[in-house]
């Protein structure tokens, strides 16, 4: 932050590089799109099938995370290419523990939505 930068300037500046980051994310990463989408149908079922206020706020926090650990996972991919950009086995290692992450908060989402949703549809 420069120093003769104000309070809402830099809150202004640091909120523009994470819509970047953000952005980013998207046009980068095939998985982030194909998040986006799912929470998209969700979101669309929840109003479909007018879920609880609780539900919604399990769909907005397990979207939320699966979704941020998406741009973090890409956040890892960025900085292991530029750092060792011929393939560093630690570097391939790190890229597959937080495409892990990923999937273990994906397969999670996909348990909450089944279980918000099947006895909705099919009850």
């Amino acid at each position: 932050m420069d120093k003769r930068d104000g309070f809402f300037k830099h809150q202004a500046r640091s909120f523009s590089h994470a819509f970047h980051g953000i952005a980013y994310s998207f046009k980068k990463g095939s998985h982030f799109k194909i998040h986006i989408l799912s929470l998209i149908a969700v979101t669309v079922l929840g109003f479909a099938y007018k879920i609880s206020t609780f539900e919604w706020l399990i769909i907005i926090i397990i979207s939320a995370s699966v979704i941020s650990a998406e741009s973090i996972n890409t956040a890892i991919e960025e900085a292991c290419d530029v750092l060792h950009p011929e393939h560093h086995p630690g570097a391939r290692l790190a890229k597959h523990c937080a495409a892990g992450g990923v999937l273990i908060l994906s397969i999670a989402a996909i348990v909450i939505g089944l279980t918000i949703f099947i006895p909705k549809i099919f009850g």
